[in-house]
């Protein structure tokens, strides 16, 4: 499927948006992080099974493609467990340093330096995040916030799917949801709680917040660079901890409201300047 830059982008902005119901589903259903991404992949596995079926897409498989897997994968699993280990807000902000390790890894690995208007939209979205979560941001150390940052690094890999060798980015996220869903169907069925609202939360995972979003994401970032697309997704810790706040009670405190001005201020301006620009980075 071929898409323009324009489309591109909006693809990646929507697959933000359903990325953003994950932190209000997880919370709600009474099972591991583990038990939980086992699940919801193992749904989501179908639906984007059934996807590359109806465009003929049959998965490819080498060693980049399965390297993106594997962050697929990793992303999966340690946003899920976090979620269950420290707040909402404080996996998705730490989450949110992917576009940090975008360019570090562009840098490292592929020798692109970034430029400037990336290194300041970087800075002000960052910093608006921070600034977002700064009622609720701990920095103690423990287990979910590091696992947090480790999504991170796994998120940048996602976004770098189409920039390795012989890439193939709706096949790495095919066989991203398989290791998902091995390692965590074990644990889904060793739970002994199944309420209808953990049963429809966890639908609404796999169909909404995994397959569609990381088919819109895998198609958007055909024609959209690296960079572009982790400053995009910024809209996802907005929206995030917005949900959870209003249907579980995680409230923000005024500064919240600051940090998420910032936070679209910053992706609209350097989607804006972008646009003028015509630049390709």
């Amino acid at each position: 499927m071929e898409v323009s830059r324009r489309t591109g982008v909006l693809f990646v902005f929507i697959a933000a948006v359903l990325y953003s119901i994950g932190g209000l589903c997880i919370k709600v259903i009474p099972w591991s992080g583990i038990a939980i991404n086992g699940g919801r992949t193992a749904i989501a596995l179908v639906v984007i099974g059934a996807f590359l079926a109806a465009t003929k897409h049959p998965p490819r498989l080498n060693r980049w493609i399965f390297l993106g897997a594997v962050c697929v994968f990793g992303t999966n699993l340690l946003y899920a467990v976090a979620n269950k280990l420290t707040t909402a807000a404080n996996t998705i902000v730490l989450q949110f340093t992917a576009p940090i390790f975008v360019i570090v890894f562009s840098l490292l690995f592929w020798h692109k330096r970034p430029r400037r208007l990336d290194l300041i939209a970087c800075a002000v979205v960052f910093g608006g995040v921070l600034f977002f979560f700064v009622d609720s941001l701990e920095m103690g150390g423990g287990l979910g916030n590091f696992l947090a940052l480790l999504s991170g690094v796994s998120y940048a890999g996602v976004f770098l799917m189409n920039d390795m060798p012989d890439s193939d980015a709706l096949s790495s996220v095919f066989w991203g949801e398989v290791l998902s869903s091995v390692t965590g169907l074990p644990f889904l069925i060793q739970e002994t709680e199944f309420p209808p609202t953990a049963i429809l939360s966890l639908v609404v995972l796999g169909v909404f917040q995994v397959a569609l979003a990381y088919i819109l994401l895998a198609i958007g970032l055909k024609t959209t660079p690296p960079v572009m697309a982790s400053l995009v997704s910024g809209i996802e810790p907005v929206l995030n901890p917005i949900l959870v706040a209003v249907f579980y009670q995680e409230y923000m405190g005024p500064f919240a409201l600051i940090g998420a001005a910032v936070v679209i201020v910053g992706v609209v301006g350097y989607n804006v300047i972008q646009a003028r620009q015509g630049a390709k980075v």
